[in-house]
């Protein structure tokens, strides 16, 4: 049996309101992350207060969070791409240190046109 090896890498959290989930679901493709997670309708208490998710009709009205692990050089573009969309709307975006068994889930991978 093999034994199982670690690899460094960095998780990204983005919350910000849903109606700009499209926008960083897109840069991420930009910098070629090989995927996300999304979770809709969460709530919580920040800078602005409580905020609490109503998810009314969609979830365009509440806030998200989207989820990706990328290697470290690929941190800079993703915080430089969100700039002018957090110095217009509310979101924050943590970056931590991870580890992941299965390096070959988060290389780049061709695009198919």
């Amino acid at each position: 049996m093999n034994d199982l090896v670690l690899h460094p890498m960095k998780e990204i959290r983005i919350i910000i309101p849903g109606e700009h989930a499209k926008f960083a679901t897109d840069l991420l493709d930009t910098v070629k992350a090989t995927g996300y997670t999304i979770i809709s309708n969460i709530s919580g208490k920040g800078h602005h207060g409580f905020h609490t998710s109503h998810a009314m009709f969609n979830d365009m009205e509440s806030l998200v969070m989207i989820i990706t692990v990328v290697p470290q050089e690929k941190v800079k573009p993703v915080l430089s791409g969100l700039t002018p969309l957090f110095s217009r709307y509310p979101g924050v975006m943590f970056v931590s240190d991870v580890s992941v068994s299965r390096l070959e889930y988060f290389r780049d991978f061709p695009t198919t046109n």
